[in-house]
């Protein structure tokens, strides 16, 4: 008791949420010890935002895990926000602060904990949802997105098969933000008033061209006539709401359809209303009506593995009912991933997560990479495609994204490459041994989207790994920090790794550049368009400002390609092939390529009620040995079960 005597054991009746957390929040501490931060993978995960007071005192409680108590000050959750103990985020705790006299406080009332009690604080999982939480957020109203309306146009206007025949018509509309990594997520689907122009023109043009030539017999399915009339208005609608429309809505429609002065009229009228309705350009996720949680299931399976509305056997099944069980939603969800629109809904997903937006937009400096062109930009994003396309369609491990000894590049690219051109665009062609090409993190694209114009960017290939492939969010810089870096001359040569340094200078850009930085490193040897380089060549140039012109003097400097990282034990690596292999054999890894399909999904974050769901369809996504058709079909069921 010598030690707790004078470490000052208070009397401290503790409240960890008004004592203490304010000053860990304060510090960043759950940004990144939280369930998507990058230090997921430690002992220490804080509670999810917005927590109740008594979930975080018992968080707080359960800090006893980390508590030395035979000497407190030693203890990790004391020694390591102050930076006594090295921490990857860097000082976060002033030592002697007022902020730091709180922790002391705290961690000397753990330290006194008897077994007991220590047994019943470790009982409490940040994972777990909370107590009466319900079992998931639900979504009443989704708008559909820009290529669920082209695709949906496209099915529900044309004839059977012909989809393509539709132009885009959504390529006039508002163009979509990325939030949490996709296009897709509702919280980001406003609605404008340059909106509602849009879809009203886009009706207008739509039904104008379907009833060029007078009545659309594919449309209409039936004679003009009275009956005909009703049968159009409950067949139309219910396809283009998908559900049947209710006696309000068939009564509205019929209204307006017998204000027209004929029956073509009527009908063009009619569509027309019915492409600028809620109901069309909205879909229900969870609907409150029992009567139409089945045609909001059939919607789900269709928008989730189609980009598109269901087709007639998927309606079929939701008004039998057989989408109310799980043997008829997987004998639906097997169906349709036959159907070519899977695939290209696959290539969306895919185009989304890897941001494919960002290589296409590109720009590379034309002077020092000739091979380079917008052709290139485009085969690197259809070698993806045709990479992810082979694991996922012809049941390969998923995991061989980042191990797969081979790719799908086409003339242009298998020079940069330095391998034999295929006979076909895109063909398979193996990497060779000695190229330390791996999966993606080894072809032109990531190596590509990851880089300036004219060098390369290690930050920016480290916090790809992180977001995009670990799923752990980095916290933004602070607003108004200085981003330059020291430039290399003739007196100072310097790799990136060597000008990065100055990230570790400051304490405040060392708390997160020690997380990234450190994992771009390993990719040096591969330039801004993938071309592997065994030494960095700098050409300097003379004079000042942008009309400095080269002095033709240039100097090859050798890389430092060793690289790790922080959070995952045994995680040095020098190359793109050393670094697949560790992700592939990652946990934090396997479970992001499911958060990430979730996400896309669901249209919104994960939140800690979907945790236990999203855990077994990670278990049968292993079970299965990572086969993505299996993930997605727990995915559905999952989602289905849940609504």
């Amino acid at each position: 008791m010598a030690i707790l005597s004078a470490f000052a054991v208070t009397a401290l009746a503790a409240d960890f949420s008004r004592d203490v957390y304010p000053a860990l929040e304060a510090a960043g501490c759950r940004g990144c010890h939280a369930q998507d931060g990058v230090a997921s993978t430690t002992r220490l995960h804080f509670p999810e935002a917005g927590a109740a007071p008594e979930r975080i005192n018992a968080f707080g409680r359960s800090l006893v895990g980390l508590v030395d108590s035979k000497d407190p000050t030693q203890s990790l959750i004391l020694a390591k926000p102050t930076n006594r103990v090295r921490h990857a985020g860097g000082q976060r705790i002033r030592p002697g602060s007022a902020e730091e006299t709180s922790l002391r406080e705290w961690v000397t009332h753990l330290a006194a904990f008897t077994p007991a009690e220590m047994a019943k604080a470790m009982e409490f999982r940040p994972d777990a949802p909370p107590t009466g939480l319900m079992k998931r957020q639900t979504v009443a109203l989704r708008r559909l997105t820009n290529s669920q309306y082209n695709n949906t146009i496209g099915d529900l206007l044309s004839e059977r098969g012909t989809r393509q025949s539709i132009q885009s018509p959504a390529s006039q509309f508002p163009q979509e933000d990325f939030v949490n990594g996709f296009r897709n997520q509702y919280e980001a689907q406003n609605l404008s008033p340059i909106h509602l122009d849009a879809y009203a023109n886009s009706a207008a043009r739509l039904t104008t061209a379907a009833f060029r030539n007078g009545l659309p017999q594919h449309l209409i399915g039936c004679s003009p006539s009275v009956a005909c009339r009703d049968t159009f208005l409950r067949t139309f609608g219910r396809k283009a709401f998908r559900r049947p429309l209710d006696a309000g809505e068939f009564a509205r429609y019929q209204k307006l359809f017998l204000k027209q002065p004929n029956f073509t009229e009527g009908a063009r009228i009619t569509v027309e209303a019915m492409l600028q309705s809620p109901a069309f350009l909205f879909r229900m996720d969870s609907p409150p009506e029992p009567g139409l949680k089945l045609w909001a299931a059939a919607s789900r399976l269709s928008y989730a593995l189609w980009d598109s509305m269901p087709d007639a056997e998927l309606f079929e099944a939701a008004a039998k009912g057989e989408l109310g069980t799980k043997a008829g939603t997987e004998k639906q969800v097997r169906r349709m991933l036959k159907d070519p629109r899977a695939h290209d809904a696959i290539d969306d997903y895919v185009s989304q997560w890897l941001r494919f937006d960002r290589n296409l937009a590109a720009t590379k400096d034309r002077n020092r990479f000739r091979e380079f062109s917008p052709d290139t930009l485009f085969a690197m994003t259809q070698e993806a495609r045709y990479f992810i396309a082979d694991l996922v369609w012809n049941n390969r491990n998923f995991m061989e994204i980042f191990t797969g000894d081979f790719s799908y590049p086409n003339g242009g690219l298998a020079k940069i490459y330095n391998v034999a051109t295929p006979a076909m665009d895109y063909e398979r062609v193996p990497f060779p041994a000695n190229s330390e090409r791996s999966g993606l993190l080894g072809q032109a694209l990531f190596l590509s989207l990851t880089s300036k114009p004219d060098e390369t960017a290690p930050t920016a290939r480290g916090l790809f790994v992180r977001e995009q492939l670990l799923c752990q969010k980095v916290p933004d810089p602070p607003p108004g920090v200085n981003t330059n870096l020291p430039e290399a001359t003739e007196a100072r040569p310097m790799t990136n790794r060597d000008r990065l340094m100055e990230h570790t200078r400051d304490e405040t850009c060392a708390r997160c550049h020690s997380l990234i930085d450190p994992i771009g490193f390993g990719f040096e040897k591969f330039d801004s368009i993938g071309q592997r380089r065994e030494k960095l060549e700098l050409t300097f140039r003379e004079g000042e400002g942008e009309g400095r012109k080269a002095s033709g003097k240039k100097l090859q400097i050798e890389l430092d390609t060793s690289a790790r990282v922080e959070g995952i034990p045994n995680s040095t690596f020098s190359s793109p092939r050393e670094l697949g292999k560790i992700l592939a054999g990652n946990e934090v890894c396997q479970q992001c390529v499911v958060l990430q399909y979730f996400r896309y999904v669901a249209g919104r974050m994960e939140t800690v009620a979907d945790r236990p769901v999203i855990r077994r369809v990670f278990e049968d996504f292993r079970t299965s040995g990572f086969h993505f058709q299996e993930l997605i079909m727990s995915m559905m069921v999952a989602n289905a079960e849940l609504q």
